[in-house]
């Protein structure tokens, strides 16, 4: 009865704290309309998610969120330098092809995501074996070590909370 209610659980409190911020208002309406559509709109998607992700090591997730929110700021500092005092033709602009060790959608779809949230890179395609992922980078002097990078800081660790 209450994997019918509740089909997917973290999404439902994910949804009711979202609508939270987005209305910046704390009463009981806002809340109840919050945990209505929490509610409502699991249940209506649930078709569109018949083999839902598995989550091996969740409390894990905490820490990855916590490394790519450090990652976003540092990276807009970054950014922000390029922008400001470096001139365009000093960029080293680059196309770095990194290929994957992650094999569930989810969590490619994350690491898409996390890079394309990071200011400076953008994901760009997925090969269509689903083994590697383009990304454009603003200033990559080394494109080897963001590869690197990329695998070590996020990979290494969508890896163990999904695989």
């Amino acid at each position: 009865m209450i994997t019918r209610l509740l089909p997917h659980p973290l999404l439902t409190l994910l949804l009711v704290g979202i609508w939270q911020m987005l209305v910046n208002d704390v009463s009981a309406g806002s809340l109840l309309l919050g945990l209505l559509l929490g509610i409502a709109i699991p249940i209506l998607t649930s078709a569109y998610w018949p083999n839902r992700p598995k989550l091996r090591r969740p409390l894990k997730f905490v820490t990855y969120a916590m490394v790519v929110l450090w990652d976003i700021c540092v990276a807009n500092l970054v950014v922000a330098r390029l922008i400001l005092f470096r001139r365009n033709a000093s960029l080293r602009s680059a196309w770095v092809v990194i290929p994957l060790d992650l094999t569930s959608p989810e969590a490619i779809t994350v690491l898409a995501g996390t890079i394309t949230m990071t200011p400076g890179t953008v994901s760009s395609d997925v090969s269509a074996c689903g083994r590697a992922l383009l990304v454009h980078c603003l200033d990559a002097p080394d494109p080897d070590a963001v590869r690197d990078d990329i695998k070590s800081r996020y990979e290494s660790r969508l890896k163990e909370i999904f695989e």
